[in-house]
């Protein structure tokens, strides 16, 4: 745990995958903005820096939280923290941001490799908002900031990744207007390609021309600036946004067949 001084007036936002690519971009921000944070990742060596780090340069108390979100029993710390604070402040603000992806496809990957894929994508996401939401809408305030991806619009190439950000994005839709009947903001965070290591841990070549990809902080801004208008459905870049109208309107079996053809959707 690292902590500064004079809490009490200061939100509180809980951010999965913390230490790296939009996670990170989101604590940063979110301390920036007089946030007090719960960083919550699986490397506690790049947490604890991370969290003196914000302490020193924001001022703002920052707490560790080491968890493995493929294991629901790990996880559990993570939903007591959201549930029942205790003493501490309660989370203001959720980013569901943690994410799991596989090079290979769906034949070629071992089950308990693609039970940790679900368990990351889907059943954090679906246990850490159930956790989250009750006591925000009891307080009749808060935010839940689910990071879905573009994928989830698209069909993938053998690959469960996008079924996955489907099912989040449906997921934040679904719960938002009920949320919204009580104080309550839903939103997912649909973004495209974006400079984090997630490709580098695949051992995977950054697919596409540069202007594809975003910086992390850019996606960050965007969706800010996307959940204090209210919105539900967060697209940065009109590239993508583009992307999305289309995938409305363009017959799903031709849209398959250019995944298909392109080999979009790995991972």
């Amino acid at each position: 745990m690292a902590a500064s001084s004079d809490t009490a007036s200061r939100p509180t936002a809980l951010v999965t995958g913390a230490s790296s690519g939009i996670g990170l971009a989101f604590a940063e921000r979110l301390a920036a903005d007089g946030y007090d944070l719960v960083l919550v990742a699986r490397d506690r060596g790049r947490l604890d820096a991370l969290a003196a780090r914000l302490v020193a340069d924001r001022g703002v108390r920052a707490d560790v939280l080491v968890a493995d979100l493929s294991d629901p029993v790990r996880r559990r710390a993570v939903e007591q923290r959201l549930a029942d604070p205790g003493e501490a402040a309660p989370v203001d603000l959720l980013i569901n941001n943690a994410g799991y992806a596989t090079p290979g496809d769906f034949v070629d990957t071992p089950p308990e490799v693609l039970t940790a894929n679900l368990e990351v994508n889907v059943g954090a996401v679906l246990a850490l908002t159930r956790a989250a939401l009750p006591g925000m809408q009891r307080r009749g305030a808060g935010a839940i900031v689910n990071v879905s991806s573009v994928a989830g619009f698209l069909p993938g190439r053998g690959s469960v990744y996008g079924a996955g950000k489907a099912y989040v994005t449906t997921l934040s839709q679904s719960l938002a207007g009920s949320a919204a009947q009580h104080g309550v903001r839903v939103m997912a965070l649909c973004p495209g390609f974006t400079r984090t290591e997630f490709h580098e841990r695949l051992g995977q070549e950054r697919p596409g021309p540069a202007w594809l990809w975003f910086d992390a902080d850019r996606v960050v801004d965007d969706a800010l600036a996307d959940l204090a208008r209210g919105r539900v459905l967060s697209i940065p870049g009109a590239v993508y946004k583009g992307i999305y109208v289309a995938s409305r309107i363009v017959p799903m079996g031709l849209v398959r067949k250019l995944a298909a053809a392109t080999g979009r959707g790995r991972g």
